[in-house]
């Protein structure tokens, strides 16, 4: 079979890394921004290319975080680069350079593509979202618009052509909840560790912990309860969550602790690597990565603490 083509291999783990995206090699990060470069330029558009981001003769800045995790997570290697990296830009210089969506759509059509949009901090400009509401430490809620080719992320400036914001969230909130579950797991072992994940192709699958009561009823057939839930949401396209009702938290904690820490790497759309509890929409981090160790730790407050006494001596599986 000697006409078999194969493609450009990855580099090993023992190639020097590159230091902004270490999945990639050195090589590799070279070939991918020199791409990226060359495909703007294909384009139209001469850009200055920095270790994450590329910068336009107008000022505008495109990140390259999600390109490059995209890129790094295709099995068929650098040869498919190409094509993935056109595709992406092409896509970005399209809504940039386009009519917007907010001047060429009816004001009902917008708002029924409104959502709301759980992201890290790290992904938003702080001086543009001035209205983003905090939902964890380093999380924030924002309201995008969907688009058939894109996601708008709604500034403060877009908001104000829009009308009023409490109005506006509420009727995002009731677009998400009117997503369907695209798909549902039971991820659990022998010793009765047990969570349960939806993940899907929407963007917004991970910021239905905004709506995480009623994605509880809608998959298990019971409410929450009192105690409210475990949580992880490591990127968009995924939701754990375990409902509190007994000592199988205990386990539960340290699955789902390691489980957000592992999709949370180098995957687009990450959005946190830790797990939370979820108490009447509050989200309260359980876990954290000990830097001096390099490893990952379980972390409770009293209120947690005195919550899992309770649940230990209230006894084992109690329904």
């Amino acid at each position: 079979m000697g006409w078999l083509r194969r493609g450009p291999r990855r580099d090993g783990d023992d190639a020097p890394r590159d230091p902004e995206f270490a999945y990639f090699s050195e090589r590799e990060a070279a070939l991918f921004r020199g791409r990226v470069r060359a495909t703007f330029a294909e384009l139209g558009l001469e850009v200055t290319v920095y270790a994450d981001h590329v910068v336009d003769d107008k000022g505008r800045r495109f990140g390259l975080g999600n390109l490059a995790a995209v890129c790094h997570q295709d099995p068929r290697g650098p040869r498919v680069w190409p094509g993935m990296i056109h595709r992406h830009i092409g896509l970005v210089v399209r809504a940039m350079d386009g009519p917007s969506a907010l001047d060429t759509l009816p004001p009902e059509q917008i708002r029924s593509q409104l959502y709301p949009r759980v992201v890290s901090g790290d992904g938003i400009d702080a001086a543009a979202f001035g209205y983003a509401r905090t939902v964890a430490p380093g999380l924030y809620e924002i309201l995008a618009l969907d688009l058939p080719e894109s996601v708008m992320m709604l500034t403060d400036e877009a908001l104000e052509r829009l009308g009023d914001h409490a109005q506006l969230r509420d009727r995002a909130l009731r677009n998400l909840r009117g997503l369907p579950v695209e798909e549902h797991e039971t991820v659990r072992d022998a010793d009765g560790m047990c969570f349960e994940i939806i993940l899907g192709d929407s963007f917004y699958t991970a910021s239905r912990v905004l709506d995480l009561d009623g994605v509880v009823q809608r998959v298990t057939g019971r409410p929450i309860g009192e105690h409210g839930a475990l949580v992880a949401l490591p990127f968009r396209h995924q939701l754990a969550f375990h409902p509190i009702r007994d000592t199988s938290i205990i386990p539960a904690l340290g699955a789902m602790a390691s489980f957000a820490a592992s999709g949370y790497e180098d995957v687009p759309g990450a959005i946190s690597p830790y797990v939370f509890w979820w108490q009447g929409g509050t989200l309260t981090q359980l876990s954290e990565h000990d830097e001096e160790r390099g490893e990952l730790r379980i972390v409770v407050g009293d209120d947690f603490q005195e919550l899992l006494e309770r649940l230990i001596a209230q006894g084992p599986d109690r329904r």
